[in-house]
C-alpha cells in the first residue's frame, strides 16, 4: 500500500500569518515599554531630584541578586529584538504585498489606507528616531551640554536646542499614528477584533488605539514643549 506523504509544512516565520503575529506581538511589547517609559518621562514635572533619583533606581533593579545596570541590559537586550522582529517583519511583507501586485496594475482607489501607508513612514522615520534618541540621551553623543548622571539637566539641555525639540515632537507625532494603526492591527491578527461581525467589540477595540495613542502623544510631547516654552527649566 503505498504511503501518502505530504510536504513538509514551512516554518512560521516564512508565511505570512507568522510575520503578522511576529509583528504583533513584538509590537505588544514595545507598546508596554512605551507606556512605562512615557510615565517615567513624566517625573520631570516633580524636578531634577524625582528624575534623577527615578533613573539612579532604573540602574538598581534587582540588586543584590542582580548587578548594576543587569536589569536595564536585559531590557535593552529584548527591546532590540522587538525591533528587530518588527522592523524585518514589516519590511518583508512590505516586499511580498509589492511583489504580489500584478504588472501594470492600475486602479483609481489606493491600494493602501492612508493610515497604512503613513505606517510604512512611519517607521522609517521611529527608526531613525530611536537611533538620534540614543545617541542624544543614553551615550549623550550629540548632546554638548549633557553630563553623565544627571537625566533631568541633560533633557533640558537637549530641548534647549530648537531642533532637538522638534525633531522629538515630529518623532511624537508618527508614534501615535503607528500606534493608533498598529493597535488595530495587532487585534486583528491575534483575533481579539470581532470575527463574526460584533460592532460594539470593533468600537471599543477603535476607541481604545485613539485613545491609546493620544494619551502616549500627548505626554511625550509633553515633556519637549515644557522645555521649550520654559515651564520645565
Amino acid at each position: 500500500m503505498a504511503l501518502t506523504t505530504h510536504p513538509p509544512r514551512a516554518p512560521l516565520w516564512r508565511s505570512t500569518v507568522g510575520k503578522k503575529a511576529a509583528m504583533a506581538v513584538s509590537g505588544l511589547v514595545l507598546l508596554a515599554y512605551l507606556v512605562a517609559h512615557m510615565l517615567g518621562n513624566l517625573k520631570i514635572f516633580f524636578g531634577a531630584g524625582e528624575l534623577n533619583g527615578y533613573a539612579a533606581w532604573l540602574r538598581t533593579i534587582g540588586r543584590p541578586f542582580l548587578g548594576h545596570e543587569w536589569f536595564l541590559w536585559m531590557a535593552r537586550t529584548v527591546l532590540l529584538a522587538a525591533v528587530l522582529v518588527h522592523g524585518t517583519a514589516a519590511y518583508q511583507l512590505s516586499r511580498r504585498d509589492l511583489a504580489a501586485r500584478p504588472t501594470g496594475y492600475r486602479h483609481t482607489r489606493a491600494r493602501a489606507s492612508y493610515a497604512t501607508r503613513t505606517m510604512r513612514w512611519g517607521g522609517v522615520i521611529l527608526g531613525l528616531f530611536i537611533v538620534w534618541h540614543i545617541l542624544d540621551l543614553t551615550t549623550l553623543t550629540v548632546n554638548s551640554r549633557a553630563e553623565q548622571g544627571h537625566p533631568y539637566q541633560n533633557v533640558v539641555a537637549s530641548f534647549h536646542t530648537w531642533y532637538s525639540g522638534w525633531i522629538y515632537c515630529l518623532a511624537m507625532l508618527a508614534l501615535g499614528l503607528h500606534i493608533r494603526h498598529g493597535f488595530w492591527s495587532a487585534a486583528q491578527t491575534l483575533g481579539l477584533n470581532s470575527q463574526h461581525g460584533n460592532p460594539r467589540r470593533d468600537r471599543v477595540l477603535k476607541l481604545a488605539a485613539n485613545a491609546l495613542a493620544l494619551l502616549l502623544t500627548a505626554g511625550f510631547l509633553s515633556v519637549p514643549i515644557a522645555v521649550m516654552t520654559g515651564a520645565v527649566k
